[in-house]
């Protein structure tokens, strides 16, 4: 998770990536979910995430993200690998997220809150705390109470303290991580204390959220690029439609990772990822070439 964090830090930082430059993901309806298509290049490499998005899976037993990842030679456009899809995203969403957070959480935060007990929520645990280890609790709030029990049971084997809890607990929270395919805001975000950095990831469709217009318009809200989140993040759309935040007031992930976004101390701040193919490429490249370069 480390290196991941560190290779999505690298694209921005490196020179040559304009995420607003990036072409729109393609998504088209199909009988019981959707299908996604995402490429992205660089002078180095190429590379293109075919992914489904199946919301009935999990009843299933299934992941409810799978797909493929295809890394080709940014020259001659000539296959490299193919890496799973699903435990791409599983890694480089959580690490786009650690990337924002190293820069936004207070060094001192101890406490998590996640929403969430899938793939994404355990991600952003492991992404936490690389960037903050001083991590001491995690809580959890999930619908399903088994796989709640599971999830407690996990950070707990990883070393960490952790207990179900309620929404009304981001009150108590240094860190507050939003993993989930809700429809509408998580929590009330009034009792959240000033310091806290709340990450929204579970969305990239225009009329979902995961937080509230209140939390929008009160925080430092750095997104991955504004034409993105103006068009696929429905929690910042609907609070640019209603008057509580304006869309030039965004800050980029770029912009935060270079150094040039204020964090005043007293108020929250806000990181709404939708999810884009250069951070693909990123981590996909980095997995490639610790592969390539490790010893026989």
């Amino acid at each position: 998770m480390a290196a991941a964090v560190d290779a999505v830090e690298t694209a921005l930082t490196g020179g040559g990536l304009d995420p607003e430059a990036e072409p729109a993901r393609s998504v088209v309806g199909v009988e019981g979910g959707q299908l996604l298509l995402m490429p992205s290049a660089t002078a180095a490499y190429a590379g293109v995430k075919v992914a489904s998005v199946t919301p009935d899976n999990p009843a299933r037993g299934l992941p409810r993200v799978q797909g493929l990842y295809v890394l080709l030679d940014g020259v001659t456009h000539t296959p490299l690998a193919l890496l799973d899809g699903s435990a791409l995203t599983s890694l480089r969403t959580p690490a786009v997220s650690g990337a924002a957070l190293r820069h936004l959480a207070a060094p001192e935060a101890r406490r998590l809150l996640v929403f969430g007990t899938g793939p994404q929520a355990w991600g952003h645990v492991e992404a936490v705390r690389a960037v903050r280890p001083g991590l001491a609790h995690v809580d959890v709030v999930g619908r399903d109470r088994g796989r709640l029990t599971t999830f407690v049971a996990r950070c707990r084997d990883a070393g960490l303290p952790a207990a179900a809890a309620a929404p009304d607990d981001v009150a108590k929270a240094d860190v507050v991580c939003c993993c989930t395919t809700a429809r509408t805001p998580l929590f009330d975000s009034g009792p959240l204390a000033p310091h806290t950095a709340v990450v929204a990831v579970g969305s990239h469709e225009p009329a979902a959220r995961e937080v509230d217009e209140r939390l929008v318009g009160r925080a430092t809200v750095v997104v991955e690029a504004r034409s993105v989140a103006v068009r696929e993040c429905g929690d910042i759309v609907r609070a640019v439609a209603a008057g509580a935040v304006d869309a030039g007031a965004l800050w980029t992930l770029g912009e935060l990772v270079g150094g040039e976004v204020p964090v005043p101390a007293g108020r929250p701040r806000l990181f709404k990822s939708a999810g884009m193919a250069w951070e693909d490429l990123a981590v996909a490249v980095a997995a490639y070439e610790r592969w390539r370069d490790a010893p026989p």
